[in-house]
C-alpha cells in the first residue's frame, strides 16, 4: 500500500477574505447581475500615459531578458531621486532593491530579517498578509490591539505592555485598513524605541502620495536601520505590472540579494523598463488623488445617514472603516447580505483583526466617483 505524502503545515493560513468577496462579486457579475466594487483596495484607473509609451517603446527595442536581482539601474536611480525630490531625503542608489510588488518585498525583507521562531508586532486592525507571511515562513506575528484611543496605530507604550521581547515592528502609514496616519514625530519616537531594543523597524508605506492633509513621512528620514517598504500599485495606479520597492539598510542588502537571486530572479522586465518613467507622470497621478479625495468626502457625509457613524480617521490610503457593532456581530454574514441586497461588494473586518473584526467593515473608495456616490445612495435606502 503506497502512503500518502505529506502536506506542508506553512499554507494553513487563513484566506486572504477580501479575495472571497471578489469571487462572490464575480459570480453575482457572470449571473448578469450589477456589482458596485468597494472591496479592492486597487484603482480603478490604469497606468498612467507615460508608463504605457514607455512599455511600449520596450516592446519595440528590448529583448526583455532577466535583470539583476536587484533591479535595473535606470530604475533604481530613478527611486532614489524620488526620495531626494519628494521628502529631501538622500537615499544611497545601493540601497535601492526592485521587488516583484510590495508581496515580494514583504517576502525578501520578512526572510532577511527575521529568524523562525523570532516574533514581529504590528497594530491590529493592519493588512492580513503581515500576519499571514509571517506564520508561513514561522516568524510569530504579536497584534497590538489598536482603537480609536490610539488611531489604530501602534504606540510606545503598547509596546512597552509585551510580556515578551520582539524582534521587529511593523508600521504602516497611511494603514490599510483605516487610513490613519503617524505623525514625524510619533514615527520617529518609535524609530527611537526600536533602536534602543534592537527591534526591526519595517515601515510599510505603499499608500504614501494618497494622503488628504499632511503629507505622509517615510521611516527612511528617521531610522538609518528601518526596512522600507513601497510600491507602484497604489498612488502610480499599477497593480497588475507587479512592482514595488525596498529601501535595504547596509545590513540587510546581500541578504537580501541572494533571497531574490533564488526565489524570484528578477522582478518583470518590462515592469521596470515602463515604471522609470512613472516619476514624471504626478499631474496625472495626483488627478486621482484629487478624485480620491472627493470620493473620501462623499463617504464621509453619506455614510453617517445609512448608519454608520463610527468611522476611523481616513487620513490617507482609499478606505473607510466602519464600526457596526450597533448592526452586527458578524461582518462576514453582513458583507454577504449588503451584496446581496443592493450590490455593493465591501470587505469584512474580520481580514485586519481576527479577534474584534466582526464588528467592522472596510469600504475602498479607489473606484469612481459616479460609483462612490451610487453605492452610498444604495446604503441609505438600503438602511431605511
Amino acid at each position: 500500500m503506497s502512503k500518502q505524502p505529506k502536506v506542508s503545515t506553512r499554507g494553513a493560513i487563513p484566506p486572504f477574505f477580501v479575495m472571497e468577496v471578489m469571487r462572490a462579486a464575480a459570480e453575482r457579475e457572470a449571473a448578469g447581475l450589477e456589482v458596485l466594487h468597494m472591496e479592492v483596495g486597487q484603482p480603478s484607473t490604469g497606468a498612467p500615459k507615460g508608463v504605457l509609451e514607455a512599455a511600449h517603446r520596450a516592446l519595440d527595442t528590448d529583448v526583455l531578458g532577466y535583470t539583476g536581482a536587484l533591479g535595473i539601474p535606470a530604475l533604481r536611480a530613478a527611486i532614489a531621486r524620488w526620495y531626494q525630490d519628494r521628502y529631501k531625503v538622500a537615499v544611497p542608489e545601493r540601497r535601492v532593491v526592485v521587488t516583484t510588488g510590495s508581496s515580494g518585498a514583504f517576502q525578501l525583507g520578512f526572510l532577511a530579517a527575521f529568524d523562525p521562531g523570532d516574533r514581529v508586532a504590528m497594530a491590529s486592525p493592519s493588512y492580513p498578509a503581515y500576519r499571514h507571511t509571517l506564520t508561513a515562513i514561522g516568524v510569530e506575528p504579536v497584534e497590538l490591539p489598536t482603537g480609536p484611543e490610539h488611531r489604530f496605530q501602534p504606540t510606545i507604550a503598547l509596546l512597552e505592555q509585551l510580556d515578551k521581547p520582539i524582534q521587529g515592528l511593523i508600521v504602516a502609514s497611511p494603514a490599510n485598513p483605516t487610513g490613519t496616519m503617524l505623525s514625524r514625530e510619533e514615527l520617529t519616537e518609535i524609530a527611537a524605541w526600536c533602536d534602543a531594543n534592537g527591534v526591526r523597524l519595517v515601515s510599510d508605506e505603499i499608500y504614501h502620495g494618497l494622503t488628504y492633509g499632511p503629507e505622509a513621512v517615510t521611516a527612511a528620514e528617521v531610522s538609518e536601520t528601518a526596512l522600507v517598504v513601497n510600491s507602484f500599485s497604489k498612488y502610480f495606479s499599477m497593480t497588475g505590472w507587479r512592482l514595488g520597492w525596498m529601501v535595504v539598510p547596509d545590513d540587510l542588502i546581500r541578504s537580501v540579494e541572494c533571497l531574490a537571486q533564488n526565489l524570484f530572479i528578477s522582478a518583470p522586465t518590462l515592469s521596470q523598463a515602463a515604471a522609470v518613467a512613472a516619476f514624471d507622470c504626478t499631474a496625472e497621478l495626483d488627478g486621482h488623488v484629487a478624485r480620491y479625495a472627493r470620493n473620501r468626502q462623499i463617504l464621509l457625509e453619506e455614510l453617517p445617514k445609512a448608519g454608520f457613524d463610527k468611522l476611523a480617521p481616513a487620513d490617507g490610503a482609499f478606505y473607510v472603516y466602519a464600526d457596526v457593532s450597533a448592526m452586527t456581530d458578524d461582518s462576514e454574514a453582513f458583507c454577504k447580505r449588503i451584496l446581496a441586497e443592493t450590490g455593493i461588494a465591501c470587505t469584512p473586518g474580520i481580514d485586519f483583526d481576527p479577534a474584534r473584526g466582526h464588528h467592522f467593515v472596510r469600504f475602498s473608495f479607489a473606484g469612481s466617483e459616479a460609483t462612490i456616490a451610487e453605492a452610498a445612495r444604495r446604503l441609505i435606502a438600503w438602511k431605511k
